[in-house]
Parts: C-alpha cells; structure tokens; sequence
C-alpha cells in the first residue's frame, strides 16, 4: 500500500463519518459537496461530527481516493469505514430512508 493509500486508509478507518470533498462543510467549492454535506445535516448528523478532506489541498489525495474507493468522483462518504459512495447515491439512499439507518445504526 502506497504512502497516501494509507493515509487514506487511516482517514477511513478512524473517524465515524468522513467525507471527500471539494472545500469545506462550512464553505463547499462544488455543488455536489454541499448537496453532500446538506444531506447529511437533514440525516441529523452535527456538522461538527463530519470530518471533511479537502481534495483541493491535496492533489495526491483527490487522485488517490479515486484509486482507494474504485469510485472516479468526488465526493465520497465513508460511514464507520465503510465506503456510501457519491452525493446522487447519498440523495436516493436518504429518500429512501436507508441512509438514516446507516448513520443511527
């Protein structure tokens, strides 16, 4: 495993709700990163609980994350290191409620 495939794998592995993203929670540089972060304050999750990385500042990570999750976009959630997936993913997993689930679970 290379040198940032386990940065990101410790990234994974150690926070409860982590997502990939473009920006911040507080300042999203991509509409799908704030859909992303919106949905999962409608979930009910503190913002505060999210760990975001910002791909932006990290040009081995937004490439690596790709690499790590066999996903091509950003963003990417991970809950209780599990790979979500991307914010259409996210949407249809909160309409459908399972989402909820997986975050109260």
């Amino acid at each position: 495993m290379s040198d940032v495939q386990q940065r990101i794998d410790e990234l994974v592995k150690g926070n409860e709700v982590l997502l990939f993203m473009k920006g911040s929670a507080s300042f999203p540089m991509c509409g799908f990163s704030g859909r992303a972060i919106q949905i999962l304050k409608a979930c009910g999750v503190d913002p505060k609980a999210i760990k975001t990385v910002n791909v932006l500042d990290d040009q081995e990570i937004r490439q690596g994350i790709k690499e790590y999750s066999q996903w091509p976009t950003i963003p990417q959630l991970y809950l209780k290191g599990e790979f979500i997936g991307g914010s259409d993913i996210m949407m249809e997993m909160y309409e459908s409620g399972e989402l909820q689930k997986v975050i109260t679970g």
